[in-house]
């Protein structure tokens, strides 16, 4: 009773969990007393055994796995049974050389048997055997295996990059969800692991083939040693005993060895496809002309005066026939009709149908893309230590808080139609802006004023299209010491995705994010949101003056002083021109900020009052869109400006348009891609604490 009871309150889960976990310690502590301490001749027999039948199953299993991955402890495997094999080499070394001179089972049974069964007895046919084994072990299926291992982990690691960009892309295209993305990125680590982990393992295989070897040669040396002046045995008694108990300890050994080899070899060899062996042999090799033709051949050869016929002529048949019946086969598979096997709710099951083309098979553009050249892949893998997506993140943030808004997530993907050095930056499915770079090199950038000349590819900054030249990254501090700038790869994206992004800005901005920005005001200040959307304005007009702000330049992020100025116009007017019109003065402070600082005194080029009076009636003529400007009086005006703009430039200091109210928004649009870095601004957008110095008036 006190036996059940004890048996009742035994935690039987706890006992498993424990001997578990003692499986692996208990398995060294025995290797290492096969290696130090003395066994007998039985127990030696059990593990010869043991060894052969875990060869049998390694093998077995190797063929009958689908995938190699699928038998991802392989490597593992191979080298605890490899140092199995060794451990026992040395206890039956030990008791070959101690006990070898009595003769007979004096070793074990199992050595008995492959030095007398196996080779009939006869040491000379032992030794040719036993070289035989190992020749074709080390020289062909471990030498061969050993190179397609290396081969195979050294492809896998290169084609990871690109498999991951490519799992990226379907999630991104929506052809995926998380979960399968989740799914295959953990079936390409465990492919590269397992293939890194193989060509490390079968080094294991060809070292036991070459420690059979010496072991062998050991072996017999010392035991003739032994035999002659230890036990007083003639020179040919000896060397019959002990050569018939080495090869038979080195066959027990040789076999498992080559079974594990074998073994080796056909997983590396596997395509990693889902089929069995015993399947892609059968319908890889089951060529009907191929059977048929090997059939003919056959008969002809044993025909032959001479030859072998039954032999020749039964694989004939055998062939023959089996390339027939496959042929029957599948002509009855295809006169039969397609019948549904019966299930138990054949009554609900409905037939399977191709499914219909719905919404979601229409794919969106990305807000924002980068698509990049094969050999770009690294600045965008942090397994290779790409810190492109570092950058951008960055580049995100940094813009996002300048801006006032959140900038949108760029969608990364690798695109083959590119040139290899090439990359591609687009905006709402439209490319705005693209390059080539040398990720490997570096970009001494030239500011402007530099002391000497570069060897390197001469090439234009992406960003701002500055003189440039890609160089070695040992040349980076001779650059710098000659007044370059000099910038990684990385960095050059970076910088050319933050300068389009804050050129294009108002096309990110959108109703949503509009609505996501008065939400986050209301928060603070209800009631001055409440009233704006759509008792004033409607979402719309919000999104239109947004987004004009934006194109011109000014920044939403003081989001409160936009709507007070909303609220208080919104009911005067409806018109976005308008709006933006008061939203600047109420915003010049800001505006002027952003263009020189904390300056005192801001300098600005003017337009002659006659140009300027000129323009007005231009203006009242054509409409507010500027159509009515002389094209001849268009082109020496944007030349004019640009060539003020470039001598402020020259200066260091900003490039300033100072117009009227009427004029300014007509001048913004029309200079805004004419005259690069040119601020139009009136003069009621001027601070009143700010000085104004005329640099240069045009027209005059």
């Amino acid at each position: 009773m006190q036996l059940t009871a004890y048996l009742n309150r035994f935690d039987k889960n706890q006992f498993q969990s424990v001997m578990s976990g003692l499986g692996a310690p208990l398995v060294l502590l025995a290797i290492m007393g096969m290696v130090i301490l003395p066994m007998p001749a039985f127990l030696l027999d059990v593990l010869f055994s043991f060894n052969i039948a875990l060869s049998l199953v390694i093998i077995l299993v190797s063929v009958f796995t689908k995938k190699p991955v699928d038998f991802g402890i392989f490597p593992l495997v191979l080298l605890i049974a490899t140092v199995l094999r060794l451990a026992l080499n040395v206890a039956s070394t030990r008791i070959v050389l101690l006990e070898g001179h009595e003769g007979g089972d004096a070793a074990g049974k199992v050595i008995q048997a492959f030095g007398e069964v196996v080779i009939g007895g006869n040491y000379a046919v032992g030794i040719v055997v036993f070289a035989i084994l190992l020749i074709i072990n080390f020289k062909v299926v471990t030498a061969g295996a050993g190179r397609i291992s290396e081969v195979s982990a050294r492809f896998t690691l290169d084609a990871m990059p690109g498999k991951q960009m490519a799992i990226d892309a379907d999630l991104n295209a929506g052809f995926i969800d998380q979960d399968e993305a989740r799914k295959r990125r953990f079936e390409v680590t465990s492919e590269a692991d397992f293939y890194g982990s193989m060509d490390g393992a079968s080094k294991f295989v060809k070292g036991d083939a070459v420690a059979g070897l010496f072991i062998m040669l050991i072996n017999i040396v010392g035991g003739l040693f032994i035999g002659i002046f230890q036990h007083d045995l003639a020179f040919g008694q000896a060397v019959e005993i002990y050569t018939l108990l080495t090869i038979g300890d080195g066959l027990v050994a040789q076999i498992p060895s080559l079974l594990l080899s074998v073994a080796t070899a056909i997983i590396v060899t596997r395509e990693n496809d889902s089929q069995e062996m015993g399947q892609e042999l059968t319908r890889q090799l089951g060529n009907r002309q191929a059977l048929y033709i090997t059939s003919g051949i056959l008969f002809v050869m044993g025909i032959v005066p001479g030859m072998p016929h039954m032999a020749f002529l039964g694989f004939s048949a055998l062939i023959g026939g089996y390339a027939y019946f496959q042929y029957w086969n599948e002509k009855k598979m295809a006169e039969q009709p397609e019948v549904l096997a019966p299930t138990p709710d054949r009554g609900n099951a409905k037939p399977a149908e191709i499914k219909e083309l719905g919404w979601d098979d229409v794919q969106h553009v990305d807000t924002i893309g980068l698509e990049v050249g094969y050999r770009l892949i690294p600045l965008v893998d942090k397994s290779q230590g790409g810190e492109l997506l570092t950058r951008i993140k960055g580049v995100r943030k940094k813009l996002s808080q300048e801006l006032g808004f959140l900038i949108p997530p760029v969608h990364i993907r690798d695109n083959l139609d590119l040139s290899p050095n090439n990359y591609t930056i687009s905006m709402l499915g439209v490319s705005v802006g693209e390059a080539e770079i040398s990720h490997d090199d570096e970009l001494a950038i030239n500011p402007g004023q530099v002391f000497g000349k570069l060897d390197g590819t001469v090439t234009k900054d992406p960003a701002f299209g500055l003189d440039a030249v890609w160089i070695r990254s040992n040349q980076r501090e001779h650059a710098q010491t000659l007044g370059y700038t000099v910038v990684d790869s990385a960095t050059v994206v970076a910088t050319h995705l933050s300068q389009l992004l804050t050129n294009n800005a108002y096309q990110l901005l959108g109703h949503e994010e509009v609505q996501q920005l008065l939400d986050m005001l209301a928060k603070q200040s209800p009631k001055l949101v409440e009233g704006l959307v759509p008792d004033i304005l409607s979402l719309s007009t919000v999104v239109k003056v947004l987004q004009t702000l934006l194109y011109e330049g000014v920044p939403i992020r003081d989001l409160r002083t936009i709507v007070q100025t909303l609220c208080e116009y919104g009911p005067k007017s409806q018109d976005p021109d308008v709006l933006v019109s008061a939203l600047r003065i109420a915003l010049k402070r800001l505006i002027i900020q952003e263009i020189n600082g904390g300056q005192a005194e801001l300098p600005v080029i003017t337009l002659a009052p006659e140009l300027e009076q000129m323009l007005h009636q231009s203006l009242q003529a054509g409409g507010g869109d500027g159509a009515g400007i002389e094209p001849g009086l268009a082109e020496r005006l944007q030349k004019s400006l640009n060539d003020a703009s470039q001598q402020q430039e020259l200066a260091g200091e900003p490039a300033v348009l100072l117009t009227s109210g009427m004029l300014r928004p007509v001048l913004s649009r029309f200079l805004k891609h004419a005259v690069q870095g040119l601020h139009v601004l009136s003069y009621q957008e001027i601070p009143d604490d700010k000085q104004i110095k005329i640099v240069s008036s045009v027209g005059q």
